[in-house]
């Protein structure tokens, strides 16, 4: 019991220096001329916040989770992000407050993003303007739960895409080189990593068969995969995560479009403010939407 409430002590100190670097970095730079608007997502006797920024009627509706490992983050410290992608893409998104660990360990935020998902393509006609396709989006944690909710959703005719900004795909002793390369080389260290991954399997086995909820790259197939976009850093313990997925999506035929950000570290694209590097991924994402 004390290990449990430690755990969720060490989780709230967390959040809260994350959300007040976040707002640190994006202070000065309001991103101005986007509406948004809140919304609740049904769930049985309790529901799911959402952000949404309203985009034109000739573009797809992206689904967005934010990333932070399962444990942190919020749809405020990814707002900025959102904002940005909006206003360059000029595409509606709605941005998923899933629930987080260890308060609510796996399989919560993905099926708390499955549900959310499917209510969006539900309503679709309901909501901010879009051209009835749904582009789903997120980064490092959000980029797995795009990927896993992707896969979930094959026969979905009105799923168009899937923008995986350097997604988790595997258990951290999968053996992966960029766990050792880049241990300590950015933000994201590999122990912070580990802990994450601790915190949200709540003691499950890596090898458990449930597990391939969360740990895509375990996938035998992905030939009905969507249209994607991968997007890594160099200075991260998951750059080899995003590289090899973008490599066996190829493999099986899908439509991938992979870039590299060979002097960035992870959290460049969220959590660092509008650098040159967050501007780049912004112009290719919106390119990338455009083309779709």
């Amino acid at each position: 019991m004390i290990r449990n409430l430690l755990r969720r002590l060490e989780a709230w100190l967390f959040r809260v220096y994350y959300r007040w670097i976040n707002k640190k970095v994006w202070r000065d730079h309001p991103a101005d001329g986007v509406s948004t608007s809140t919304l609740q997502i049904p769930d049985g006797d309790r529901s799911l916040t959402a952000r949404m920024y309203h985009g034109d009627a000739d573009k797809p509706m992206i689904v967005f989770y934010h990333g932070g490992g399962w444990v942190i983050g919020d749809i405020d410290t990814h707002d900025p992000f959102c904002r940005a992608l909006c206003q360059s893409s000029r595409c509606s998104i709605m941005s998923i407050d899933y629930r987080l660990a260890p308060e609510f360990p796996f399989p919560a935020a993905h099926d708390d993003c499955l549900l959310a998902t499917r209510w969006v393509l539900d309503n679709l006609n309901r909501l901010a303007p879009n051209n009835g396709k749904v582009v789903l989006c997120g980064d490092s944690a959000g980029g797995n739960l795009s990927a896993s909710t992707a896969l979930a959703l094959l026969d979905e005719p009105r799923l168009s895409g899937a923008l995986m900004i350097y997604p988790a795909t595997e258990h951290y002793n999968a053996g992966f080189p960029s766990y050792t390369e880049h241990a300590k080389t950015g933000p994201l260290t590999t122990s912070i990593m580990k802990w994450f991954t601790n915190t949200y399997l709540g003691g499950l086995a890596p090898a458990s068969p449930v597990l391939q909820q969360i740990f895509v790259a375990r996938n035998s197939s992905w030939q009905k995969f969507p249209r994607s976009l991968i997007i890594t850093a160099e200075r991260d313990p998951l750059r080899d995560d995003g590289r090899r997925f973008a490599q066996t999506l190829k493999r099986d035929g899908v439509d991938v479009r992979y870039e590299h950000f060979e002097k960035d570290a992870h959290g460049f694209a969220c959590s660092e403010g509008p650098t040159d590097s967050h501007k780049r991924l912004i112009a290719i994402a919106s390119e990338w939407l455009a083309a779709g």
